[in-house]
């Protein structure tokens, strides 16, 4: 499936779009709930423009530049949007990042796994990248958990640039 020129995903419970305009209620409350706060930060999201503004200007540039970034999850029984998850070039990372979030009432339901399986296999098939990698705070159990099942391995420690934050960063071969 595709949307414009950008190509969308679809599995068998899921479908993962990249995230438009229209999805800013969803990406304010996304980035306000308490987990994304805790183990990602305060975007300073504090109103729905300020969440058209951020996909405007943080994620279509990447998408329109690369092909992919960040893409929203749509639960297909019921078109109910449930998390993010995205391939994401970084400053300070070598290679295209793995990210992922869902509102709580959506976690511990398998939609993860599969979204992230089915960005992993697009990321080769439908990018070309041969490597990924992932970010993640040490007390992230659940996020390192899911990498793990995944099939990354941990690296090292590392920092982005500008942010004292420690994160522990997971590599992949595709």
């Amino acid at each position: 499936m595709q949307i414009g020129n950008y190509k969308t995903f679809e599995t068998e419970r899921l479908l993962i779009r990249p995230t438009a305009l229209e999805d800013a209620n969803f990406i304010f409350k996304l980035l306000n709930s308490p987990k994304w706060l805790q183990f990602i930060g305060d975007r300073k999201i504090k109103s729905i423009k300020d969440a058209e503004n951020y996909i405007s200007t943080r994620m279509h540039p990447q998408l329109q530049k690369m092909g992919f970034s960040n893409y929203t999850i749509l639960r297909k029984s019921d078109f109910t949007k449930i998390g993010t998850c995205g391939l994401y070039k970084r400053e300070g990372l070598k290679d295209v990042d793995l990210g992922f979030a869902f509102l709580p009432e959506f976690e511990k339901m398998g939609y993860a796994f599969e979204a992230t399986s089915e960005l992993k296999k697009a990321a080769k098939k439908e990018f070309g990248i041969s490597r990924l990698c992932a970010i993640t705070l040490e007390e992230n159990t659940g996020s390192r958990k899911l990498l793990g099942r995944l099939g990354f391995n941990f690296r090292e420690k590392t920092h982005l640039p500008g942010d004292p934050t420690e994160l522990m960063l997971f590599y992949i071969e595709l």
